[in-house]
């Protein structure tokens, strides 16, 4: 574990507490900082007179100010570098230090090894896309966003996999595109489903068998799109929101829609973040692994069961807080969110 050392100013601040009558514990509330650091930096003032940080004894560091700066900035720089890597690129300078070494400087600077979040790969016109959408619909009314019935495909597997990936990272910036490692939808799984919801509730989900393609995809909505709608009470004059998937903007499918009189909501792309469905699948999947399903029937229908046992609070609750998505779109200037 790293201790880091008090800035001068607090350690001010608690002895002009103290002079002025308060106690330790008091102090150690009123600054949130831990008692016992409290009771130190009195101690250190009684018997030396100073707050100044005093000369220590043991071997002084291998790396000078200007060296941590490099280190420091190697590791902002390529965040992916392993500790080995910045070892070599230090050996590059003229500095051979341990890895622990290494570590520690990147911790005391506020870096930690973290697992990158896999997040789609945004160009400049993706970002420009999301940002739009956005500005657009920050303002929209919640009635607007309650006439959405929102649908996406997901595969689950039978057996989960962690892929992990380490990035050196500051707190917070955890969706920072640097720190994301880019996905390619559907990267793999067991089945394949497709299905839909409102705020009102969970509406049909489908196991899609063999290759998906526009044909497949306009019957998986004939028979469940406007039977979906009247199960969770949507008007007539619902929205219906989809990605940009090749089958789902094909000129079939789009002519299909139109003769349906179906309203599309216009979709930036390279935004699950954006689709509440998303929060939905990972509840599903998270759901039908603790039942351990042991093959794919199991996992065909305790993904059905799940799905219909979703609670329509939390469908409510996705959508209630849409506006904050396209905040943080806004915050993050068309980039990935936390989301």
């Amino acid at each position: 574990m790293v201790h880091r050392e008090l800035p001068k100013h607090q350690r001010d601040l608690i002895v002009k507490r103290y002079q002025s009558g308060e106690r330790y514990k008091r102090i150690s509330k009123a600054l949130d900082i831990p008692w016992n650091t409290v009771k130190t930096v009195i101690i250190k003032w009684r018997k030396y007179g100073t707050t100044v940080t005093l000369p220590r004894t043991g071997r002084s560091s291998k790396i000078d100010e200007k060296t941590r700066r490099k280190l420091v900035r190697e590791a902002t720089k390529r965040p992916t570098a392993t500790l080995k890597e910045l070892q070599e690129y230090l050996a590059s300078t003229g500095c051979a230090v341990h890895v622990t070494t290494i570590s520690r400087i990147l911790h005391m600077s506020g870096l930690w090894g973290r697992v990158a979040r896999r997040k789609p790969f945004l160009t400049k016109k993706n970002i420009q896309a999301r940002l739009h959408f956005a500005n657009t619909h920050l303002k929209s009314p919640k009635s607007m966003w309650e006439k959405v019935l929102w649908s996406d495909e997901t595969k689950v597997e039978l057996f989960g996999h962690n892929s992990k990936k380490y990035v050196w990272r500051k707190n917070n910036t955890a969706h920072h595109q640097k720190n994301t490692i880019p996905t390619v939808k559907h990267g793999g799984g067991s089945i394949l489903l497709w299905g839909c919801f409102s705020s009102a509730g969970t509406g049909a989900l489908v196991k899609i068998e063999g290759i998906m393609n526009s044909s497949k995809y306009q019957s998986i909505l004939a028979q469940n799109l406007q039977a979906s709608a009247r199960k969770l009470n949507m008007r007539r004059n619902f929205i219906f929101q989809h990605d940009n998937d090749p089958k789902h903007t094909s000129k079939s499918t789009k002519e299909w829609l139109h003769r349906k009189k179906i309203k599309v909501l216009e979709w930036p792309s390279q935004s699950p973040d954006l689709n509440p469905i998303e929060n939905l699948w990972g509840d599903l999947k998270r759901a039908v692994h603790r039942r351990c399903p042991r093959n794919l029937t199991d996992l065909e229908r305790f993904c059905k069961e799940e799905w219909a046992n979703l609670a329509k609070s939390k469908c409510a609750m996705l959508i209630d807080s849409y506006p904050k998505r396209l905040s943080a779109v806004i915050k993050s200037k068309g980039a990935s969110t936390k989301y």
